[in-house]
């Protein structure tokens, strides 16, 4: 099973170059940091001491040097270190978007609480390739201080070498509870942000069923907890960060005292005793580098192991490697079809022909979709495009073949043209689909045409505009097969029987399916499959299943 620790190890290995070049960067730069307080100290002894005027601009210039250095060490590696956070972040990203979509029971995770794991849950775990060059410096740095420090007096640089470990041993366990209280604040931010997404996705079934109490205090409580959360979770950084100040002070404060008593009895010289002053001051920085990695290396594990749990659920669907090979024709078959709604569905739909469907059961509408679209499996039964079980065709090159369009199809942020031309087939003719689908009449209406801007989601636009537009971009990736359902629910009657007559035009000669009750859509169709209690119940044209079939007649006419 996939584990948070898998997640950080992959997402490192993938960034290792990058790492390793900033942890090469920001090691000179540690080491230079070292090197400045030695070099202080070589000065006073070699040259202010002895009052050798020709020593000291030589030393000034290794000095000037060792600055140029860290600096130029400093900026590279920032560069370098900051690409691998930002590259691990997007891969990151990427990886969850795609699992949440194609993930078993798309619902398990509200639609806020996916974007939380991919951009919060993502950014921490990316910091860490971040953080790790600056670890591996840090620890060089120590290195090279103790190293000096031992050169200077055996006790300083064994207090150093072997005070070190100890020290860091008690950072990582106070940063234990800081790691638990991370992992439940995350979670209580995503589950907020999944409500919230939630409840502004469904505000209006909201208002109009009046139950804004009762969601607004589902949020507050919601909110409630996570603010909880977030409270503990900052206590425990704060006394964290106040802990670690603490162990490090009275650890460079014992380092202080050894070497005040050293340069006291002479076992030491004075620029001894001021680098070894200068190299405790600078041991404060890798020793708060190594708090500050465990503290988001806490983090970041938490938020891996929340990735690690998308990431590793179950595929909606397994499917073959197979492409869709050579011009498709578009014969659809469904043979033996359960699920929700459906109860044994048999339809065969021919190469260029053009049917209805329609369902009594809007479950059954909705796992048709989801088979066509091959958002999951039925339960059992198969589905077939030309002869070829969907099954055993690549879900990708699948759904460019079969193009599902729902009925609430969401339009993207952008202008009108943008979101028409975003899947458009290269010899899609606009200046046909637009009169066909009255997308021209939406252009006219606002007020820059097809350039006019779109809101997310196409709120900018009347429900009938959006119908439109989505119906329209359907249509101009002229796929071989195209699922449509309910295309023209908020549109009046008239523009209704005139997109009817245009959609008939446009697809004359390409399989087209109606998941719909419209009389004016299935009438324009070649035939109706009239689907009752989850079984195909009756089969013919719109006008004779009016004529013959009492229920057919009451589920297109209520």
């Amino acid at each position: 099973m996939l584990t948070g620790r898998a997640v950080l190890r992959r997402s490192m290995r993938a960034q290792r170059g990058r790492i390793l070049a900033a942890a090469a960067l920001f090691t000179g730069y540690q080491a230079g940091e070292a090197a400045v307080p030695i070099l202080i100290g070589v000065v006073i002894d070699r040259a202010v001491a002895t009052g050798d005027a020709g020593a000291l601009p030589v030393w000034l210039g290794l000095l000037a040097a060792a600055f140029a250095g860290l600096s130029l060490c400093w900026r590279f590696g920032m560069r370098v270190g900051t690409l691998a956070g930002v590259r691990a972040d997007r891969e990151l990203r990427l990886a969850v978007a795609a699992r949440a979509l194609d993930a078993r029971g798309g619902g398990a995770l509200l639609p806020g609480e996916a974007v939380s794991v991919a951009t919060a849950d993502a950014r921490r775990t990316a910091t860490v390739n971040f953080l790790v060059p600056h670890g591996i410096a840090a620890a060089v740095g120590i290195t090279v201080a103790g190293a000096a420090l031992l050169a200077f007096s055996v006790p300083l640089g064994l207090l150093i070498l072997l005070g070190t470990p100890p020290l860091l041993l008690v950072v990582r366990l106070l940063s234990a509870p800081l790691e638990r209280r991370g992992a439940a604040q995350q979670e209580r931010a995503a589950q907020a942000a999944g409500v919230a997404a939630d409840l502004v996705r469904g505000v209006r079934v909201v208002k109009g069923i009046g139950a804004e109490a009762a969601a607004m205090a589902r949020y507050r409580r919601t909110s409630r907890e996570s603010l909880d959360a977030t409270l503990h979770t900052t206590r425990a950084e704060a006394g964290y960060s106040g802990a670690v100040i603490v162990v490090n002070g009275l650890f460079l404060a014992l380092v202080a005292l050894v070497g005040g008593r050293l340069a006291a009895s002479g076992e030491i010289t004075v620029g001894q005793l001021v680098s070894a002053v200068g190299l405790a001051q600078f041991l404060l920085a890798p020793l708060g580098t190594f708090g500050e990695i465990t503290a988001a290396l806490a983090a970041g594990r938490a938020s891996a192991a929340r990735i690690a749990g998308v990431l590793a659920a179950p595929a909606a669907v397994t499917g073959g490697d197979d492409e869709v090979t050579g011009p498709v024709s578009g014969e659809l078959v469904l043979t033996g079809v359960r699920g929700p709604g459906l109860s044994g569905v048999d339809i065969r739909v021919a190469a260029g022909e053009s049917v209805g469907v329609v369902v009594t059961d809007p479950a059954a509408a909705t796992a048709l979709l989801r088979y066509l679209n091959r958002e999951a499996d039925p339960e059992s039964g198969h589905i077939g495009l030309d002869g070829v079980g969907f099954g055993s065709l690549d879900p990708a090159a699948l759904r460019a073949a079969v193009l599902v369009s729902p009925h609430d199809a969401d339009l993207f942020e952008g202008s009108v043209e943008e979101n028409l031309s975003v899947r458009a087939s290269p010899t899609a003719d606009l200046a046909r689909v637009a009169p066909a689908t009255r997308v021209d009449q939406v252009a006219e209406a606002l007020p820059a045409g097809l350039a006019s801007a779109v809101t997310e989601r196409g709120r900018s636009l009347s429900g009938g505009q959006r119908q439109r537009v989505a119906l329209a971009r359907a249509l101009l990736a002229d796929p071989p097969v195209l699922v449509l359902h309910d295309p023209t629910t908020a549109v009046d009657a008239v523009t209704e029987a005139g997109i009817a007559a245009g959609l008939r035009e446009l697809r004359a000669g390409r399989t087209t399916v109606l998941l719909t009750s419209s009389p004016a859509l299935l009438a324009e169709v070649d035939r109706v499959v009239f689907v009752d209690r989850g079984s195909v119940v009756a089969t013919g044209t719109h006008a004779r299943l009016m004529a013959q079939n009492p229920g057919y007649r009451e589920a297109v006419l209520t």
